[in-house]
This record gives C-alpha cells, sequence and structure tokens, in this order.
C-alpha cells in the first residue's frame, strides 16, 4: 500500500544511504564473511523491516508472526545453512514508518555480509527509500505488501527498461502481492459487478490516489463502466464539498475514491454522500480500514456503511489455498483465535527464501544466486496459489480481495476478484 510522503526527504536519504553502504558498521549479530560458520555450521541472515508502531502496527506483527512461523516449521534452518532472522523496525513512533528509520534498517542488512534476503517494505514510499541501498550491496529485496506501480516498471511514459530505483542497473526487488494496475483493475471489476453504469472518479492529490485514478483511467475502456468525471481535491477545490457537487451534476451512480484513509477522505465520503445519498462508494487498499469505516475510528457514520465497497491486498485466509492449513499452525503456534490475513503474506515471503536458499545447494549463501533463481521463479506452489515473477519482479497473482463494512464498523472479506483484464 502506497502512503504520502515527504519526496524530497526519501530522494536525499537514497542519495546518501547508497553512498554510505560500503562505510556502515555491523549489526552485534556477528560479522564475517557470507556463510561463514556460527557453532560450527554455515549461517546466513534474513532480514524484515516493518513498521511495529503506529497505524499499521498490528498488520506488521502479524507479517512478523508469519515470517517466523515458515522459519520455525522449517527447524531454522535451508539446506545446508541455519538461518538467523533478525526483524528490524523501520517506525518512529505513532507516526508509523519513517524514512530514516527505513535508511537505518537497509544500512543494516547492506552492511552485513551474510545477508541473503530482505523481507520488505510494508509501506510503498519506504521501499522507495530501501531499494537503491539493496540495490547497491546485491541484496535480493522481496515485499510482502507493496503495491505502487512505480517500484517495478516505470510510469514516466518514456519507454524506458531502467529499473526504478536501481542504481546497479540489475533488479533485485520482486513483489509477491499484485501491483495497483490489477488493483485498479479490480475496482472497476467490482463496479462492473455491481452494475455501475455510470460512475464518478475522485483522488486525493496525494501520490498513491492519483497514481492509481490513472491506471483506472487508462484501463476503464476494457470494462463496461462510463466514468463521468474525474475530480482532484487539489483541482482547486477548497473544500470536499465542491467536488461532491461537481460529481452529482454527471448524476453517477457509484463513486470511486482513489486515496488513502485520513480526515479528508472521511469529510469528502460524507459530502459526496449528502450530495447523492444513494451512490455506492468504492474505494481501494489505502482507504480499506477501520480508519475510514468505523465511527469509533474517526471514519464515516455507519448510515454510510452500506453504501461501500473496497478493494485490499490480502483474501481472506479460507480463501487462499494453503489458507486453512496455515490458520490452523498458526493458531497453534501464537493461541491467535483470528488470524489476520496479513501473516500469510509474511509466511509466504519467509517460505520463498527458504526453499529457494535450499535448492541452491552450497550456494545457498550467494546472494547473487539467490536473486537469479527468485527471478527464475515459475510455477511455484505456495499457501496464495501457484505462481511466479515476470522480468520486472512483479507476481503473476491477480487477486485482491473484495470488502464491505461488518457490524462492527470494521472492513469484512465478501469475496475474490479476478480481473480479466489488467
Amino acid at each position: 500500500m502506497r502512503l504520502a510522503t515527504g519526496k524530497a526527504l526519501a530522494a536525499c536519504l537514497v542519495v546518501s544511504c547508497a553512498a554510505a553502504v560500503a562505510a556502515c558498521g555491523g549489526h552485534g549479530s556477528g560479522t564475517g564473511a557470507a556463510g561463514a560458520s556460527l557453532g560450527g555450521g554455515k549461517v546466513v541472515d534474513v532480514y524484515s523491516s516493518l513498521p511495529m508502531h503506529g497505524p499499521s502496527a498490528s498488520e506488521a506483527a502479524a507479517l512478523r508472526d508469519g515470517i517466523k512461523l515458515a522459519l520455525a516449521q522449517a527447524g531454522g534452518r535451508s539446506g545446508l545453512f541455519t538461518v538467523k532472522y533478525t526483524a528490524l523496525d523501520d517506525s518512529s513512533g505513532a507516526a508509523g514508518w519513517d524514512a530514516r528509520q527505513t535508511a537505518t534498517d537497509a544500512r543494516i542488512a547492506a552492511a552485513d555480509p551474510r545477508t541473503v534476503l530482505y523481507i520488505g517494505e510494508f509501506d510503498d514510499a519506504a521501499s522507495e527509500v530501501s531499494m537503491p541501498v539493496l540495490n547497491a550491496a546485491g541484496i535480493p529485496q522481496v515485499s510482502p505488501a507493496n503495491t505502487y506501480a512505480g517500484l517495478t516498471v516505470s510510469q514516466s511514459g518514456s519507454g524506458s527498461r531502467q529499473p526504478p530505483y536501481a542504481p546497479t542497473g540489475t533488479r533485485t526487488y520482486l513483489r509477491i502481492v499484485p501491483n495497483d494496475a490489477v488493483q485498479a483493475a479490480a475496482d472497476l471489476e467490482a463496479m462492473q459487478q455491481a452494475r455501475c453504469a455510470r460512475a464518478a472518479l475522485v483522488d486525493d492529490d496525494e501520490p498513491y490516489g492519483t497514481g492509481l485514478a490513472s491506471l483506472v483511467e487508462a484501463q476503464k475502456r476494457s470494462y463496461d463502466v462510463d466514468l463521468t468525471s474525474y475530480t482532484s481535491l487539489g483541482d482547486g477545490a477548497t473544500r470536499a464539498g465542491l467536488v461532491a457537487r461537481g460529481a452529482q451534476s454527471r448524476r453517477p451512480e457509484c463513486i470511486l475514491f482513489a486515496g488513502v484513509a485520513s480526515s479528508a477522505a472521511v469529510q469528502m465520503t460524507k459530502d459526496i454522500h449528502l450530495v447523492l445519498p444513494t451512490a455506492r462508494i468504492f474505494a481501494p487498499a489505502g482507504m480499506c480500514t477501520s480508519a475510514w469505516t468505523n465511527p469509533r475510528d474517526g471514519g464515516v457514520p455507519a448510515a454510510i456503511d452500506p453504501l461501500i465497497e473496497c478493494t485490499a491486498v490480502p483474501l481472506s485466509l479460507d480463501a487462499y489455498p494453503g489458507g486453512r492449513a496455515f490458520a490452523a499452525a498458526y493458531r497453534a503456534r501464537y493461541r491467535v483465535s483470528n488470524p489476520s490475513p496479513y501473516a500469510i503474506l509474511g509466511y509466504e515471503a519467509m517460505s520463498l527464501g527458504l526453499s529457494t536458499i535450499a535448492s541452491l545447494g552450497a550456494r545457498g549463501d550467494s546472494k547473487s544466486a539467490l536473486l537469479s533463481a527468485l527471478f527464475s521463479t515459475t510455477d511455484r506452489h505456495s499457501v496464495l496459489g501457484t505462481y511466479g515473477f515476470d522480468r520486472d519482479g512483479d507476481t503473476t497473482l491477480r487477486s485482491y480481495g473484495l470488502y464491505r463494512v461488518g457490524r462492527s464498523g470494521d472492513p469484512v472479506f465478501v469475496r475474490t476478484i479476478t480481473p480479466p483484464r489488467a
């Protein structure tokens, strides 16, 4: 999921951190050559970087615990190697992920000669910070949650094949969840299934919202939905109500709001509902959270909830091929009655790394060998389903979860959306 970010700060950190990789020290867990012995056996290090504080802390904790479960089931080993896992926190207090802390996490992993895999980030903008640092060090990076298409493909329209955020020119980043091009198609498919013949598109003038809205615009002709208008909150609107009244003049049956959960998004939703009281409201993963849907968390009034549908990265655990078995193992280990679906994404990220390391035999401690093997992955049978990676590092999986608001006020999984075209 992509959150708003201070682009100037992130760019500054990217340059300074990439330059500092070679000068960084260790992290206190031991140094030495890659695959060095620890207690008589060869050891490789795996790091994760997730926001353990702030608005995404619960999802991050589930991801981390899924990672730990995969390693525990493997007995802490992969092939010929003992795997040492270190969970890093890229957040800074209640605000959530922090660019400086993300840069520190990436430098720690880059400075460790035994590092073979980095799992992260959770926030898309955080990956913009860590990717160049890890790329300069040749470390494979697998994200369990990023969707911003610009992390893997150029969105400038230049047609350049230069990988984004990769100063070496060689790709080192992959993700196991579909990107926002697929999510935009899923949003259009959801509106088509809801028989929204006429819809208005609104974005919140933040990078995530404007990027997703542009992907919706680019794919609208592939779906039987007439987008009657496209408005941004930054298009001279001093109040969300002005945008809402502009949408009203086109008489849409549905509204697609591309943005992130915020007080402005809540106000926007209220104003739209005021002038279009019967219009159904659709939204992407950035808004598919209780912060938008639940009045107890500052979300919209409960009266609006029946009109809301939103897409999100994870499906229900029961909707994944290996979901039920995973849920049983997770409950047994952590004594959690209702595991977060994010946990299975962390589990698969680590499982992918472990199986790939093991497949390399004595070369399992080679970052370059692991990277090549990851990009060569095809028809991997996993708890998420069968998938591989394309040349950009994007997964071949193509499904998003469709959610509605439950009685608690929180989003509840309804069904899987797999758009036929993306």
